[in-house]
């Protein structure tokens, strides 16, 4: 059976410069992907290659079967990858339900849009509470939870999650961690997962790869990273 997310020789570049030097990677349906990494080893360019966003790209990338390499970003976002990008990408002079309405403007359904808000507001109560209120006024927190609100709205069976815990508060990016584990649990959404905090990354994943300078280096289960040495001594502070 194939993976829900095929990538195979993928290059990224800005311009004449590549940043992405043929990666391979897989992520499994239902499961947490984690892609670790330094400062300017790829991570974030890597999430924007899957989506055709803003980069140059080569190699082939499937999404449930069907190559999705010359899709649009936005063809790529209705076929079921939501993307919460670095910076959040929150509308700062709407309100926190406006930007969540956003997420669904594919949904033709009125019915079927409410349901998905009361879902999402589900996840996130704190976001209930703030719903009239503008969202450039909501703690970073409250900001990081939009997003994901927001992208849950497409219904995503994939969703990719740039650095969600940076300039987050621990018990925040507690928090944030725990409404993950019940949407991965609860609708079965796969996550690759960017992130620089390998500690919470490697609790949360299934899998996980390690960037260095736009290659792969180590890959393999969580538990498997979690005790490497190499892994230990560089990402987990051991």
């Amino acid at each position: 059976m194939s993976s829900l997310l095929e990538v195979r020789g993928l290059k990224a570049s800005y311009g004449p410069t590549e940043v992405l030097h043929g990666i391979d990677l897989d992520v499994e349906q239902g499961q947490v992907t984690a892609l670790l990494g330094a400062n300017g080893a790829g991570k974030t360019t890597t999430l924007r290659a899957l989506c055709h966003f803003q980069v140059r790209t080569s190699g082939s990338i499937a999404f449930k079967g069907a190559p999705i390499e010359n899709r649009s970003t936005e063809q790529i976002a209705m076929l079921g990858v939501g993307h919460v990008p670095d910076g959040r990408g929150t509308f700062l002079g709407l309100s926190t339900e406006e930007n969540i309405r956003l997420g669904g403007h594919g949904q033709g359904d009125k019915g079927a849009l409410t349901e998905d808000m009361e879902r999402v507001y589900g996840y996130f109560p704190r976001l209930r509470e703030r719903r009239a209120q503008q969202a450039g006024t909501l703690s970073g927190g409250e900001q990081q939870m939009l997003a994901i609100a927001r992208a849950l709205m497409g219904r995503p069976s994939l969703l990719l999650l740039d650095e969600p815990s940076f300039g987050l508060a621990p018990l925040v990016v507690k928090d944030i961690f725990s409404i993950m584990r019940r949407i991965r649990t609860e609708q079965k959404v796969a996550i690759l997962l960017v992130e620089q905090n390998a500690r919470v990354a490697l609790e949360l994943a299934d899998t996980a790869y390690l960037l260095e300078t736009g290659r792969i280096v180590k890959s393999g289960t969580a538990a498997e990273l979690r005790q490497d040495d190499a892994v230990r001594r560089a990402y987990l502070g051991d």
